[in-house]
């Protein structure tokens, strides 16, 4: 059925049954295997055969890792609210944004004791955020039912991510903050390696012209893009912390083959984002290709799964 998909794909199917087909893929596809699913949506997306007998390039040891890293301590960084604790521990709860709330269930939430601004994230999943700047103009009915629907999804079925798999869903509420553009909080994703960190990623426009520019640790920029394009005209600051970011990803990634750990940066504050162990889910495009090989070199492979 992959096969056929991806033949649609590239024809002139009509986008709605395209759609239709698939989405009847991906409700089939729970009755596969991680591996075999792994290597048809790393095709699917990449239009790429998956060498997890050799792997190279960055993405495929993603995918190496989805499968043979499996370290239980795995499910509580992933998960947004238990993951504090362990940020808490190990460089301190000053990095911690806030927290307004946490709730089990969406009928939990008391809209009328929140504040004028917040932020709502699912605590098992990825991108199921609500950016509240002005409850004023809130659709507070439309928010539950984004929330209704996040609540019952599992994200582990979406790119085998196995530590999503058994994560409790649940809500926070936290702290809504801007960076100095008084309007946005760029996002600083440091992908580290075997506990060193070795990029930037900066986040930018979100909503409106979503890019990423990447960096070296010494604030160089790198002419590639990882799934976004890049803007070398877009001129962003070295933070004044930077030195003290790096060494808090390190000190949080230093059991690890790899992970991503994110920060945001405002009034001179560094504030934990998240740890991301499978970025892009290992399916992002690379430009140029050589770049993800490139990266794909510092993750140093096997690695012992426990």
């Amino acid at each position: 059925m992959l096969r056929e998909l991806i033949i649609i794909r590239k024809g002139r199917l009509n986008r709605t049954m395209f759609k239709v087909i698939k989405s009847l893929f991906e409700k089939c596809s729970v009755l596969l295997p991680d591996e075999i699913y792994i290597k048809a949506k790393y095709r699917y997306h990449l239009g790429k055969r998956l060498d997890l007998t050799n792997p190279k390039s960055f993405n495929e040891k993603i995918q190496w890792l989805k499968i043979h890293d499996r370290r239980p301590e795995y499910t509580n960084y992933v998960d947004k609210y238990a993951v504090r604790k362990y940020v808490s521990e190990t460089i301190g709860e000053k990095y911690l944004i806030p927290l307004l709330g946490v709730y089990d269930d969406v009928k939990a939430i008391d809209w009328s004791k929140l504040p004028d601004k917040f932020v709502l994230k699912c605590t098992h999943g990825s991108g199921c955020n609500i950016i509240c700047a002005d409850k004023s103009k809130l659709d507070i009915a439309a928010c539950k039912k984004k929330l209704q629907m996040w609540m019952k999804r599992n994200w582990y079925w979406y790119g085998r991510e196995w530590p999503y798999k058994n994560v409790k869903p649940r809500i926070i509420c936290e702290k809504y903050m801007v960076d100095e553009s008084g309007n946005q909080l760029k996002d600083y994703k440091i992908f580290c390696f075997h506990g060193e960190p070795k990029i930037i990623q900066v986040d930018y426009d979100r909503f409106t012209n979503h890019k990423r520019n990447l960096y070296d640790t010494q604030w160089n920029y790198i002419n590639a893009s990882i799934h976004f394009p890049s803007d070398p005209t877009v001129k962003i600051k070295k933070p004044d912390k930077l030195e003290d970011m790096l060494q808090l990803a390190k000190t949080l990634a230093k059991d690890y083959p790899h992970v991503r750990v994110d920060f945001y940066y405002t009034d001179g504050n560094i504030y934990f984002g998240e740890l991301t162990f499978y970025h892009g889910s290992g399916i992002e495009k690379f430009q140029p290709e050589e770049f993800g090989e490139l990266m794909g070199s510092w993750i140093k492979l096997p690695i012992r799964s426990s």
